[in-house]
C-alpha cells in the first residue's frame, strides 16, 4: 500500500461524533481471531471513543466491527478538569471521578456490543486508557484514573488499564503510546512518512521504511485542541471550533504567535512529551498579559496557527513525503488546512481516511490493540519513542469476575 497520489483536499462536513454510527457488516471474522475493545478519553475530555476490533493471531486487523462515541457529562469533566491542579480534597475527588469514568466506559462497550451483535463473552479483553490528570515522567509518575476492577465487573470483560506507568518506570516518557501501533497497523506503506494525532496534544509518528530495517520514532509536538477548545469555551461555551470558524473570522497576532512559538518545549529534542500541566488556559494568560487588548478571535486564529506551525516544524524537520491525520483535529477543515500551507507542497496531507481507518477511531483501536499484546505477554517496542531503557510488557490486566475462576 502507497500513499495515494494527489494533493490534499479537505471537505467540510460532519464532525466524526456527529455521525450516526452503524452497526458492522456481518461479521468475517474467524474462530481463530480475538476480539478485543479500545476505549480511550483524550486530554480534550470530550467523551469516550471505542471500537470493537477482531485481531488475526499475527495481531493484524481482521476486521473493525463497530465504534461508539459517549459524551462525558458536563459535571464529570468539570470534577476532572479541577483535578488537573492540586486540592486539599483531590484522592477523595480523584476516586469518585475514577468511579464515574468506569462507569461511562462501561457504558460505551454495552453499546459496542449491542451495536455488533457480540457477546461479552466474545470479548477477550478490554484496553482502556482511563483519563490522564498527572504526567511528570521527569519525576518518575503519570497518573490516569479510571476504576478498572468496576469497569470488568459492570462489562464481565478482562480490563488492561494503567497502560503507561511500565513505561515511565523503565526511564520512558509514558508517551507517546500510538507511534508502536501506527508502525504496527500502516506497515504496508512505503518511504518515510508521518502519522499526525491531532487530539488534545498532538504527537508525531515517524516511519522509514526507506532503511534495510525500518525505524520508527514518536514524539509530542504540542498542543494540537487543548487550547483552541478551552478559549472557544471560555468566550462562547462550545465545547470545541466546529471546523475552525471561529478562528477563521480572526486574524493571527504575529507577536503573540512568535511569543507562543517561543516555549522551550518546542525546541527540546524527542523523546519528550507533554500534556495539560504545561499548555493551558493559565500559560496562555501569561502571554496575552502582553496583549492586553487582543480580540478573542484573534486570539483563537493565533492558536490555531500556533498547532499549525508547532506541528509543522517537526514535520518539516523530519523531511516526511506524506502525513496522515487522526484524531478529532483531524476534522478540523481549517487546521486541516493551515498545516498543509506550513508544511509546504512538498508534504502531502490527507487524513487517516485515506488508509481505511477513521481518524476518530484511530486512538481507541490503538488501545485495543495494546490489550491483545497485554494479553499475549508482547513487549511494546518503545525504546526509539519514549527513551525507556527496555520493552516493556504495558498495563495491569484485571480479570473480570466470571473468568476468575
Amino acid at each position: 500500500m502507497r500513499p495515494p497520489d494527489g494533493r490534499f483536499s479537505f471537505h467540510p462536513g460532519p464532525m466524526q461524533h456527529d455521525a450516526p454510527i452503524r452497526p458492522a457488516p456481518q461479521a468475517v471474522f474467524t474462530h481463530t481471531d480475538e476480539i478485543h475493545a479500545g476505549l480511550m478519553s483524550g486530554t480534550s475530555m470530550d467523551g469516550v471513543d471505542g471500537v470493537l476490533i477482531a485481531f488475526d493471531e499475527q495481531g493484524r486487523i481482521r476486521q473493525t466491527l463497530t465504534s461508539a462515541f459517549v459524551p462525558m457529562p458536563e459535571p464529570l469533566r468539570r470534577q476532572l478538569t479541577g483535578l488537573q491542579h492540586p486540592a486539599s480534597d483531590e484522592l477523595a475527588a480523584a476516586a469518585r471521578a475514577g468511579q464515574q469514568l468506569a462507569d461511562l466506559y462501561a457504558e460505551c462497550v454495552q453499546q459496542l456490543l449491542q451495536q455488533s451483535g457480540v457477546s461479552s463473552r466474545q470479548v477477550r479483553a478490554l484496553g482502556a486508557h482511563g483519563q490522564t490528570v498527572r504526567h511528570v515522567p521527569a519525576e518518575g509518575y503519570t497518573l490516569q484514573l479510571l476504576d478498572a476492577p468496576r469497569l470488568a465487573e459492570a462489562t464481565g470483560i478482562d480490563v488492561v488499564a494503567d497502560l503507561r506507568s511500565a513505561d515511565v518506570a523503565a526511564g520512558g516518557q509514558g508517551a507517546p503510546l500510538m507511534p508502536a501501533f501506527h508502525a504496527h497497523v500502516f506497515a504496508g506503506l512505503q518511504g518515510r512518512y508521518g502519522i499526525l494525532n491531532l487530539g488534545g496534544i498532538a504527537n508525531l509518528t515517524v516511519i522509514d521504511t526507506q532503511q534495510s530495517t525500518p525505524t520508527v520514532i514518536g514524539f509530542d509536538t504540542g498542543p494540537a485542541n487543548t487550547l483552541l477548545d478551552g478559549w472557544i469555551e471560555a468566550h462562547h461555551g462550545h465545547r470545541y471550533d466546529h471546523h475552525g470558524q471561529w478562528a477563521a473570522s480572526g486574524r493571527a497576532i504575529p507577536a503573540l504567535l512568535e511569543r507562543l512559538l517561543a516555549e522551550p518545549y518546542f525546541a527540546r529534542p524527542a523523546p519528550k512529551s507533554t500534556g495539560r500541566d504545561l499548555f493551558n488556559l493559565s500559560w496562555l494568560k501569561q502571554h496575552l498579559q502582553a496583549h492586553p487588548d487582543a480580540a478573542a478571535a484573534d486570539v483563537q486564529a493565533t492558536l490555531l496557527a500556533l498547532t499549525a506551525e508547532s506541528t509543522a516544524q517537526a514535520i518539516r524537520a523530519q523531511k516526511l513525503s506524506a502525513v496522515y491525520l487522526c484524531g478529532g483535529g483531524a476534522e478540523n477543515a481549517g487546521l486541516a488546512q493551515a498545516i498543509q500551507q506550513a508544511v509546504g507542497p512538498e508534504t502531502l496531507v490527507q487524513s487517516t481516511h485515506a488508509l481505511g481507518i477513521a481518524p476518530q477511531a484511530v486512538e481507541a483501536s490503538g488501545f485495543a490493540w495494546l490489550a491483545r499484546q497485554r494479553v499475549h505477554e508482547a513487549p511494546i517496542p518503545l525504546t526509539r519513542i519514549t527513551g525507556s531503557r527496555h520493552d516493556s510488557i504495558l498495563g495491569a490486566w484485571h480479570k473480570a469476575p466470571a473468568r476468575q475462576r
